[in-house]
């Protein structure tokens, strides 16, 4: 399949109109959606972000590549387009991007489909080709452009296979079995005795185009470097080109460019630099020049996953402490929704049959203390842990975590259980490296499991626990005996934090606080579940509003967005307002932190307990005031809804 069978010549936009990188991702959409490539906009616009999230696609040399595979999408097509004057695509070098291509690909695509695209990611490595892209005036000079480039690198790889067929036939008669092994032992002996030699893997999260990128970025700065390299990709078809055993034995260094979790633990006691996918892009000679000397720490084989303090040099702690916290918060959630909602379930039953009801007494039991709820801190503490020390963690962890439970040390006492894990884990491979490497296959399933549980385990008996059980005792003993006026200021101050940044550190800071408090209380008190829950609807309800009464505010495609932002709200899925916020952080940031501030100071003004950690609309009827819950929902929603509308400018018409 050629290139420009999917790079079709009616979705080219030979001069974006667009001056912002929002505006250009949604003229890109919008072309693909009048060609009727994709079937819902709205969801592939999402998918869109949530890759943009995890790093600019914007790659550098004025180049930007977009991209999403998901089921609203119809075809798999390309969008190519220019700008002359260039725009802001926070790209890795800071440059303006010039040339865009916009991937869509769904969720079943075919093999076909994802070599042609990884042949096009390849392609854009080549600054020359770039240039010509860009004096291109019409899309048949694009088409044109690409077919012959594809061309000749067909022609040149026929070459190749027919010279090495040649010099396979010229060679004298053997067996192939014989055939096979001289040609290994020959390539082996070349490459034991090249002191150039390092391998590398490259994947990024959707594995269709930074993935090959790097590895052609990769493979090109080798060449050039006279460097023998081989690049494994796990891009989306999977693992293709997978080093061997003795590939790795052989290599002095290991490039890891990623931005997803690989396989590392086959790299034990090799060097290896951990990097972000698009260093594998921007920075191929760094690379190769740091594995050559070695520049990176030893992997330990348990330890396959962490990333060392010289990989993350350009990691802040805080972002450090977020990830680790996010990947324990991110393993409980389902425990949580799960549970939470055959909790609400189950307190409707309970008000209809009573509670003798053997269904009400099945649900309580599946969802509360004895089933999922009682995993919720183990599961967070193990998680985090297993974020800072990997495998080896994860059982020191989820203890540490249980003690917490069992000493009532609540929520505090979990986190503190997951990082004092993690960092002691790390602690016993400093310590365990000196030891004989004869005994090296005993650390994982011995050393690291029995003094990791024992150091943890300690430390939280005769220190953690009894100090965070205090503090937890002494947390609930105050919110239960805090006034009116500070509880309303609480409830503000939750509320608002759910829409400083829709998902992110801040709305997780303050729902992990109302499930701990709603857990440490016996699942009774549902006062700052009431808050979060509130303004965590608000977001999306305010877009939604704003785009059905100020439609001179929005465009098409937004206002099209805005009515799928109604039934996300009213399920408490504050992340459908988040293209909003990126489109236009000011406004809708701004009005939707005073909307959600002003629900949750309402729940608590109103003595309102919800007893359930999710659902929004649907699990309502269980707060002891469901009308004046709603209530604050809307009046937050339309307060919010009103600053954005009557604050933002009307969209231009252009003639």
């Amino acid at each position: 399949m050629r290139i420009t069978d999917l790079m079709i010549k009616d979705v080219m936009i030979m001069d974006l109109k667009a001056t912002t990188k929002a505006e250009a991702i949604d003229e890109l959409i919008a072309s693909l959606n009048k060609s009727g490539r994709i079937n819902d906009p709205d969801l592939f616009k999402e998918a869109i972000y949530k890759r943009e999230e995890q790093s600019s696609t914007g790659i550098g040399g004025g180049i930007a590549m977009p991209h999403a595979k998901t089921k609203a999408v119809n075809e798999p097509t390309v969008v190519f387009a220019k700008s002359k004057a260039g725009i802001d695509y926070d790209s890795l070098d800071g440059a303006p991007a010039h040339v865009f291509f916009m991937i869509a690909a769904p969720e079943g695509a075919g093999n076909t489909h994802l070599r042609t695209l990884a042949a096009l990611s390849k392609l854009l490595i080549d600054a020359d080709f770039i240039e010509q892209l860009m004096n291109t005036k019409t899309p048949d000079e694009v088409t044109a452009l690409f077919d012959d480039k594809q061309q000749s690198e067909e022609e040149e790889q026929a070459k190749k296979e027919a010279e090495k067929k040649a010099a396979s036939e010229a060679a004298p008669a053997e067996t192939k079995e014989k055939a096979d092994t001289k040609s290994k032992t020959e390539a082996e002996t070349k490459a034991d005795s090249s002191e150039d030699f390092v391998v590398a893997v490259t994947a990024c999260p959707t594995g269709i185009a930074h993935t090959f990128m790097a590895e052609d970025a990769l493979l090109k700065k080798a060449k050039e470097m006279g460097v023998s390299i081989r690049v494994e990709t796990n891009g989306a078809e999977g693992a293709k080109n997978v080093l061997t055993e003795d590939e790795i034995r052989r290599a002095k260094g290991v490039i890891i460019a990623a931005g997803k979790k690989v396989d590392l633990d086959r790299f034990h006691g090799k060097p290896v630099l951990q990097r972000p996918v698009a260093d594998g892009i921007r920075k191929p000679e760094e690379l190769i020049t740091k594995a050559l000397k070695g520049d990176a720490p030893i992997l330990q084989a348990d330890a396959g996953s962490s990333t060392s303090s010289a990989d993350e040099e350009k990691t802040s702690i805080g972002s450090t402490l977020y990830k680790n916290l996010m990947n324990g918060i991110s393993h409980m959630l389902p425990f949580v929704v799960g549970g939470g909602i055959l909790l609400a379930i189950s307190f409707l039953i309970e008000q209809a049959a009573g509670s003798e009801s053997p269904l009400f007494q099945l649900l309580q039991t599946i969802g509360g203390g004895d089933g999922a709820f009682h995993f919720l801190i183990p599961v967070l503490a193990g998680f985090i842990a297993m974020s800072i020390g990997d495998r080896s963690a994860l059982m020191p962890g989820m203890v540490g975590g249980l003690m917490a439970v069992n000493a009532n040390a609540g929520f505090l006492g979990g986190l503190a259980a997951g990082f004092l894990a993690g960092y002691v884990i790390l602690g016993l491979r400093r310590v365990f490296k000196y030891l004989p490497s004869a005994i090296d296959g005993l650390k994982s399933i011995m050393l690291y499991p029995v003094f990791g549980l024992l150091i943890t385990g300690a430390l939280m008996y005769y220190i953690l626990s009894p100090i965070f059980s205090w503090i937890n005792v002494g947390l609930v003993d105050i919110l239960n005996n805090l006034g009116t006026g500070n509880m309303v200021l609480l409830g503000v101050i939750l509320g608002g934090m759910m829409s400083v940044d829709m998902g992110g550190p801040f709305n997780k800071a303050a729902y992990t606080f109302s499930i701990g408090v709603f857990t440490s209380s016996g699942n009774e008190n549902g006062l700052m579940m009431a808050a979060v829950m509130a303004g965590g609807m608000v977001p999306p309800l305010a877009i939604a509003l704003a785009t059905t009464f100020f439609k001179n505010k929005f465009t098409e495609q937004e206002r099209k967005s805005g009515v799928t932002n109604y039934v996300l709200g009213l399920s408490f899925i504050t992340e459908g307002a988040i293209p909003f916020a990126a489109a236009d952080p000011l406004r809708v940031l701004t009005s939707c932190i005073i909307g959600s501030g002003i629900a949750g100071g309402l729940t608590q003004l109103w003595g309102i307990n919800l007893p359930a950690p999710h659902g929004g609309i649907f699990v309502a009827a269980l707060a002891n005031h469901a009308l004046l819950f709603l209530l604050a929902v809307a009046i937050g929603a339309v307060v919010s809804g009103l600053i954005l509308g009557l604050w933002k400018k009307p969209i231009e018409v252009k003639a």
